[in-house]
C-alpha cells in the first residue's frame, strides 16, 4: 500500500493511533496536517482547547514525513496550502480528528477526495460529539462511518459503516476505544481495495446536525432523573473535562457514579446528599439516586472517603 499517496490530517487522540496504525500497516502519508492545542473555529467567539489533543509533529519528524500546521489563531488557513497540497499529485485526503471544514478545492486536488471517518452511524449524529451525545441520550448502539466530504456537515457519499454496542457501564472512554478499534478495521479493509469503493448518497433530510460541546455544558441538571444523569456523567469522564455541579458555591466534578437502585417511598429534593457511607455518598435527583464514587473536589482528586469528612463538618 506504500504507492497510495495521501496526506493525513488529525489533532486528536483517536488520529494519533489511526496514523500509527496506518504507518505500521505499511500506509504511509505524504504529509501530515495538524491543528494547534488551542484554535479558534467558527462555532466559538473564543479560542477552542482540545481536550483530547495529540501531537503529531513528532511522529511526522520520526517518520520524516513533512508537517504542517493549520493555525486560524496565527492566520495560516487551509487555503494558505493549497499550493503545497496540489503538487504532492494526491490519490486521497484523509482527516481523521479533524475539525475544520475542507474547502470543496481543497478536496478536489485528490483522486479520490477527502475521506473522513465519523463516530455515528451516519445519517445518526452528524456534527459535534457524537460519542458524548450518544451515550448522554442513553443510546445502547453507535457506530463508525467511513465517508467521502462534500460542502456540508457530515454529509457527504457513505464508503462503509460499522456498528458497535455501547454497555451500560461504558465510560466515554470505553466507547472511544470501541471506535478506534472498528475504525482500524473499515480503514485498512477499504484502503487495501481503494479501486473497488462504492458511494452511497445520505438520505440529507434525515440529517440531524448535533453541537459540539465546551466545559461549561458539562453542568449537571440535578431536577433530571438518577439514569439521565449518570448517562451524562459517563459521557463526560476522562479524556474530557468531567461533568459537574457546585455544591456550598464550590465545582465539584463528579468522575464516576452508579445508580442507586429504586426505592418506592425515596424522596429527597433535587441536590440533597441523602445518605453518606464508607466511600460514596448518595445524591438525589429529580428522581431516584445516585452513588457517587470518585470526585475533584477543591482541585483534589479521589474517591469520597477523601472529602467526605468535610461534607460531614459541613451537613452538621
Amino acid at each position: 500500500m506504500n504507492d497510495l499517496k495521501y496526506v493525513f490530517f488529525g489533532a486528536t487522540n483517536y488520529s494519533k493511533a489511526l496514523l500509527l496504525f496506518l504507518i505500521d500497516n505499511n500506509i504511509i502519508p505524504t504529509a501530515i496536517f495538524s491543528i494547534p492545542r488551542e484554535f479558534n473555529i467558527s462555532y466559538s467567539k473564543k479560542k477552542v482547547i482540545n481536550s483530547n489533543y495529540a501531537n503529531l509533529k513528532g511522529i511526522a519528524n520520526n517518520y520524516k514525513i513533512p508537517h504542517y500546521e493549520v493555525d486560524s489563531v496565527k492566520g495560516k488557513k487551509m487555503m494558505d496550502y493549497f499550493k503545497v497540497i496540489r503538487s504532492l499529485n494526491l490519490d486521497l485526503i484523509l482527516a481523521l480528528g479533524w475539525y475544520y471544514m475542507i474547502p470543496k478545492k481543497i478536496r478536489g486536488l485528490a483522486k479520490y477526495g477527502a475521506w473522513g471517518i465519523h463516530a455515528s452511524l451516519l445519517p445518526k449524529y452528524a456534527g459535534g460529539a457524537p460519542l458524548n451525545w450518544a451515550i448522554i441520550n442513553g443510546e445502547k448502539e453507535t457506530g463508525v462511518t467511513l465517508f467521502r466530504m462534500d460542502d456540508g456537515v457530515d454529509d457527504g457519499d457513505i464508503i462503509i459503516q460499522k456498528s458497535f454496542p455501547i454497555k451500560y457501564e461504558d465510560s466515554i472512554k470505553d466507547v472511544y476505544g470501541k471506535a478506534t478499534v472498528v475504525s482500524k478495521k473499515i480503514l485498512k479493509q477499504t484502503l487495501q481495495n481503494i479501486n473497488g469503493v462504492k458511494f452511497e448518497p445520505q438520505d440529507k433530510s434525515k440529517i440531524k446536525v448535533y453541537p459540539q460541546r465546551t466545559p461549561e455544558d458539562g453542568a449537571i441538571n440535578l431536577s433530571q432523573s438518577s439514569k439521565d444523569i449518570y448517562n451524562f456523567i459517563r459521557a463526560q469522564s476522562s479524556p474530557y473535562p468531567g461533568a459537574f455541579c457546585e455544591y456550598e458555591g464550590e465545582k465539584m466534578i463528579i468522575w464516576d457514579a452508579e445508580l442507586v437502585e429504586y426505592q418506592e417511598n425515596f424522596c429527597a429534593i433535587s441536590g440533597q446528599v441523602t445518605r453518606i457511607g464508607k466511600g460514596f455518598i448518595e445524591i438525589g435527583c429529580g428522581e431516584g439516586k445516585l452513588m457517587v464514587k470518585e470526585v475533584e473536589f477543591k482541585k483534589k482528586l479521589g474517591t469520597p472517603d477523601n472529602w467526605i469528612r468535610s461534607i460531614r463538618n459541613r451537613l452538621t
